[in-house]
């Protein structure tokens, strides 16, 4: 179970056997023991009181004023008197009645204060185990895994764990994960880990500079609030306008600079790493065999340095992003590893609709291409800002063609190709005719992939 990991003193055993355990477990099998998270845990749960005011206080500003204003001193003192103690015991009953424990087929977290509430994640369901680590935990020495589970939306999460004990309950869940014997797994330790990637910080600082998206909001930011100004000369009207704005400024030019920090990519058997982060560090897994889509991004003022972003679609994950900026080549070299088998096609590969595709989409038919080797879809969109979408035949779960009176009219079609990620990839502006045989073959290409595919596997 998590034996190996029971000498960390971060985390107290409790003592009982889980209800219901000893028969569960059978003959020759442990008994299951459930365990707590880290004692600080309790810090972070009393916040949870002092969110809801300050949640009241931005819903409805005035009236908080207002509440404000009537009290006293005297009775103001008294409130805090009251609120802290009972914040600091909230966040220590909720600690003490969050257990979780590890069986030999499933990870079992039992929280709730008042409805008691027990996920029975499966092991063998398991795709990606990520550690992240803000900036107060990094401090306090603890971390949280958050797990992706094939077929849910929502993460569950163990908040917080020592950083030893995170690390080693996270190998010994892949290790399972993987089929290693419950008796085995806590001895796997972390799989090793050879370094692909490292985006300089320089590298990632000018790539945000010759992001027009940075600029945009930036110059957005001044007009707007400026114009606002001479139109209504009222200060509320430009500060409602201008704080929003100054936010997607910061949040897409700062705000990336620090979440991209120091961004590794490593290969290892449990799939692609990525850390990141220059406050809050983030420790995350690509899945094996569980990639949709990849997009490779190529903005304008990018291409004279030959630079690229990859993006990802990755099914139940919340992993977007596998390579923030990256010469071409070195991208095309991680792409590799997510892909097996597939190379990015270039310029020269990509057919481009026909000529009458002009009377559709003006100037921007240029932009689209359509190229389908062995392995994967890819059709790519964009005339100032490039992007190609891969989606290999394996994961395609549909294949549509649409066609509007005017398309019809001009003998041009759409085929869209939909991802188990609820993404659609579209090859726009086809021939009516080529668009009907890409429509045929390409269903026959995916019954074909997944005949094929290999089994969706850790550490293989």
């Amino acid at each position: 179970m998590v034996d190996a990991v029971d000498a960390v003193d971060a985390v107290d055993a409790v003592d009982a056997v889980e209800p219901g355990a000893e028969g569960e477990a059978g003959a020759g099998e442990r008994p299951v023991v459930e365990h707590r998270l880290h004692p600080v845990t309790p810090l972070r749960r009393a916040w949870a009181p002092v969110a809801v005011l300050i949640g009241w206080g931005v819903h409805d500003p005035d009236g908080a004023q207002r509440q404000l204003m009537r009290l006293d001193t005297t009775t103001l003192l008294i409130a805090l008197a009251v609120f802290v103690p009972a914040a600091a015991l909230y966040g220590f009953l909720t600690w003490w009645f969050t257990h979780f424990a590890v069986t030999d087929s499933e990870l079992r977290i039992r929280t709730g204060l008042l409805f008691r509430r027990t996920a029975h994640i499966r092991l063998e369901r398991i795709q990606a185990i990520d550690v992240t680590r803000p900036l107060l935990a990094r401090i306090a020495g603890v971390a949280k895994l958050k797990l992706d589970v094939v077929g849910t939306d929502k993460k569950d999460e163990l908040a917080y764990l020592g950083e030893a004990h995170a690390g080693a309950l996270r190998a010994e869940l892949l290790a399972r994960a993987a089929g290693f014997a419950p008796e085995t797994a806590h001895e796997v330790g972390e799989a090793p880990v050879r370094q692909l990637l490292k985006v300089p910080a320089g590298v990632l600082a000018m790539s945000l500079v010759l992001t027009g998206a940075t600029w945009a909001t930036l110059v957005g930011a001044v007009v707007v609030p400026s114009a606002l100004w001479f139109a209504t000369e009222s200060v509320w009207t430009v500060l409602a306008t201008a704080l929003p704005l100054l936010g997607a400024a910061g949040a897409s030019s700062v705000g990336r600079f620090v979440t991209e920090y120091d961004w590794t990519v490593g290969d290892s058997p449990d799939g692609l790493r990525i850390d990141h982060g220059l406050l809050d560090r983030a420790h995350e897994t690509v899945p094996p065999g569980r990639v949709q889509t990849v997009r490779v991004v190529e903005p304008l003022l990018w291409r004279r340095r030959g630079w690229v972003r990859v993006e990802l679609d990755v099914a139940g994950s919340s992993n977007s992003v596998l390579v923030p900026v990256a010469p071409r080549e070195v991208a095309e070299a991680v792409i590799a590893r997510v892909l097996p088998g597939v190379t990015v096609p270039d310029a020269t590969a990509l057919v481009r609709p026909p000529g009458r595709a002009r009377w559709c989409v003006p100037v921007w038919w240029r932009g689209y291409g359509l190229a389908v080797s062995d392995h994967v879809f890819a059709a790519r969109h964009g005339l100032l800002r490039r992007r190609l979408d891969l989606v290999p035949h394996a994961k395609v779960q549909s294949v549509r063609l649409s066609q509007g009176p005017w398309k019809r009219y001009k003998g041009l079609a759409d085929v869209r190709v939909d991802t188990g990620a609820n993404k659609t990839v579209t090859a726009r502006l086809r021939d009516g005719g080529e668009a009907a045989e890409l429509l045929r073959a390409q269903a026959e290409r995916s019954r074909t992939g997944r005949r094929e595919a290999l089994p969706d596997r850790w550490m293989v």
